[in-house]
């Protein structure tokens, strides 16, 4: 290790301010060097150009009030509800701080405290509010704060934002000097970039809005940049692999299409040509079939699976959960029932027995498709001779899941599914590796779903609708976010809806309970006995989220619907109205906040789920949509991908252009950010060959 890197791993116990206490304090945060110091970044700033006294406040724009905690108060109401109210005073009048839904605010306060909180105030009746501020503790000699631009950084308890702000001060004083550009001089000058030391010291201590957003564009371009180089280069390795030619013959296609039951959409028959196209190449597919909720994806993945068939190899399908795995088998057992082509299911359920069959027929070529979850990506699972892989609910799995299935020279082409529609951002992050084909069109008899917003008064009313509808003989689902009720998040959960409700206002029908800390029997029995009939009522958490199909259910009721994104809440509705009759989703407001409200307005007038995607990632951001870590890649640092997509197009656009000039990264001068991508992207996205 040379002596600059020696530096830069100084451990935090010996930095200035910190000592062993706090060092265990940071660790939490994942702090450990001198070098993890200066890439913390802010998560926000406290703009304190514009603080003012209470009396002197004004509607509409962002302002600061510095005061005294005079009183503390919280509330709670059914289903979860909670709301945190703080009294500040500053000599000149009284101001309200409002967090709703938020319990554990109630602990960041105690009465004579100084605060500063931020946020767009309202007056209402004679007394100032500000809702959800953002709110910096003050420590007594903090009381005159010089800079206008105050960092904000994640904590941990036991950690204050004021010693926070002082050790990475004591960091950036120290260490910033020791860090070595990772972009070349031409690279800093055509992207107009400032150099490395200088963004560090300004994104810690910027001395102003100018200076700030300079810096934060270094990193900004820097992290998005880096990414795009390791999905280029992911490409491009893909590319290089063999795979087998399986041609979607006039023939083949034909004997195909007189297994459907029903003609394709113009959307499916769009996608098939796209697919078709890339299953006769002679190196792999990689491509992401997106569609709405009951788009059809489900025929476009067997047609792809029947081309690989009877091409003589064989094919592979995987869904993330067992229900659903077993749903599919049900959809493939009534359409090959006129074909000669042999399949069959493998899960983590199935007995040894069974498995073992599976294996040996697998293993020897008499098997030519199976179903299943990720029992299908065990070391024991060998193939005769795989030629393609589809895999359900994309997001469920990470990149490592997906490629897993690779066995000897040959690859096997990818079909990944998704049934929530990914907006461009995402797609050019998460899934920039594979090419896209889009199912916009539902096909024919797909029937309307009704959204209506409950207000609380209204409650009645809907579970007098709902009974009706069972009387009917319809069935009905019941989601709520959680599985127990908790201290630390203020949400509905099953089991307090499931006592709530067959204690009252469903009490006279069966209900059945479903959440993933039941055993996969466990569940598969309550959801065979709701799809059998035997249940009338399914309260669930978002198990069903993904492809349950019970036709005979009309009507949803969501709890804590502010829990879910909208992507999520249309997921659920899409559970409803599959079968010959409309279906009905009722979301409970209860106690929901004013953002909130919107949210679940635009949901309820909206039946297009790519439009709700982009709405709930401009209002949510990515996380709600697809979890980093489930994906398997690490979470973006710095970049807002609903606020940087300029910068992500250009960073995309020149790393594409890096890699074609410099395949392997192995000039002299990218030899850093060569380094850097290997580390962050290298195990997540298996570039093996450029290690």
């Amino acid at each position: 290790m040379d002596d600059v890197k020696r530096r830069l791993a100084t451990p935090v116990e010996f930095i200035r301010g910190v000592g062993p206490g706090r060092a265990q304090l940071l660790e939490r945060l994942g702090l450990r060097t001198a070098n993890h110091l200066l890439f913390n970044f802010p998560r926000d700033y406290q703009d304190l150009s514009d603080e003012r006294a209470i009396e002197n406040l004004q509607e509409g724009q962002l302002q600061s009030v510095r005061g005294v905690v005079t009183e503390v108060a919280a509330t709670s109401s059914g289903f979860g509800k909670s709301r945190v109210a703080v009294l500040i005073a500053d000599g000149t009048g009284h101001l309200r701080g409002v967090w709703y839904n938020q319990p554990f605010m109630r602990e960041r306060f105690r009465e004579g405290m100084t605060v500063l909180l931020t946020a767009t105030p309202k007056l209402k009746g004679l007394m100032w509010e500000m809702s959800h501020p953002l709110v910096t503790t003050l420590a007594s000699d903090e009381a005159k704060i010089d800079a206008k631009l105050l960092p904000v950084y994640s904590l941990t308890e036991g950690l204050s934002q004021y010693h926070m702000r002082r050790i990475e001060q004591s960091a950036v004083t120290e260490f910033a000097d020791q860090l070595e550009e990772v972009f070349p001089p031409a690279l800093l000058k055509r992207f107009q970039l400032t150099p490395l030391v200088e963004s560090v010291r300004a994104i810690h201590q910027p001395a102003d809005r100018e200076e700030l957003e300079r810096a934060r564009r270094r990193f900004v371009f820097q992290e998005l940049f880096v990414l795009q180089l390791a999905l280029s280069i992911r490409r491009s390795e893909q590319r290089q692999l063999k795979a087998y030619e399986l041609p979607a013959t006039p023939r083949i296609d034909a004997r195909i299409r007189r297994l459907l039951p029903f003609e394709l959409t113009e959307s499916q028959a769009k996608a098939i040509t796209e697919i078709s196209a890339d299953l006769a190449l002679d190196r792999p597919m990689n491509r992401l079939l997106q569609g709405d909720v009951g788009s059809g994806k489900t025929i476009v993945a067997l047609y792809a699976m029947l081309v690989c068939v009877a091409n003589g190899r064989q094919a592979a399908l995987m869904a993330p959960t067992e229900i659903l795995a077993r749903q599919h088998a049900e959809t493939l057992a009534k359409l090959l029932e006129e074909s000669r082509v042999e399949w069959a299911l493998l899960t983590g359920g199935a007995t040894r027995s069974e498995r073992d069959d599976v294996l040996r027929r697998l293993a020897d070529g008499s098997l030519n498709l199976v179903i299943g979850t990720h029992a299908v990506v065990q070391e024991d699972v060998k193939f005769k001779e795989l030629g393609l892989v589809v895999v359900d609910e994309q997001h469920k799995f990470g990149v490592r899941q997906r490629s897993a299935l690779r066995q000897g020279d040959v690859a096997p082409h990818y079909l990944v599914m998704t049934a929530t529609p990914i907006p461009r951002t995402l797609s050019m992050t998460l899934f920039g590796d594979l090419d896209i084909s889009t199912l916009q069109s539902a096909p024919a008899g797909r029937q309307p779903i009704n959204t209506y917003l409950v207000e609380a008064d209204r409650e009645a009313k809907w579970w007098h609708f709902v009974r009706e509808r069972l009387n009917e003989g319809r069935q009905a689902f019941v989601v709520a976010p959680l599985v127990d009720e908790s201290e630390n998040v203020a949400a509905p959960s099953v089991a307090e809806a499931f006592e709530r409700l067959t204690n009252g206002e469903l009490a006279a029908f069966r209900v059945g309970l479903l959440h993933g800390r039941l055993t996969s029997p466990e569940k598969q029995d309550v959801m065979e006995r709701f799809r059998r009939g035997e249940l009338q009522v399914l309260i669930s958490t978002t198990v069903i989220e993904v492809g349950v199909d019970v036709p005979n259910a009309s009507v949803m009721t969501v709890v804590g619907a502010d829990r879910f994104g909208l992507a999520q809440l249309h997921q659920l509705r899409g559970r409803v109205g599959r079968g010959s009759r409309a279906g009905y989703c009722g979301i409970l407001l209860g106690e929901t906040n004013e953002a909130a409200r919107e949210r679940l307005d635009a949901f309820a007038k909206s039946t297009d789920g790519f439009a709700l995607a982009e709405l709930d990632f401009a209002l949510r951001g990515p996380g709600d949509l697809f979890g980093t870590q489930q994906h398997g890649m690490p979470p973006l640092r710095i970049a807002n991908l609903m606020t940087d997509r300029d910068v992500l197009e250009e960073a995309r656009r020149e790393a594409q252009l890096l890699v074609a000039a410099d395949p392997g990264l192995k000039h002299a001068d990218n030899a850093r950010l060569r380094q850097q991508m290997l580390t962050r992207y290298g195990k997540a996205l298996e570039l093996g060959d450029v290690g």
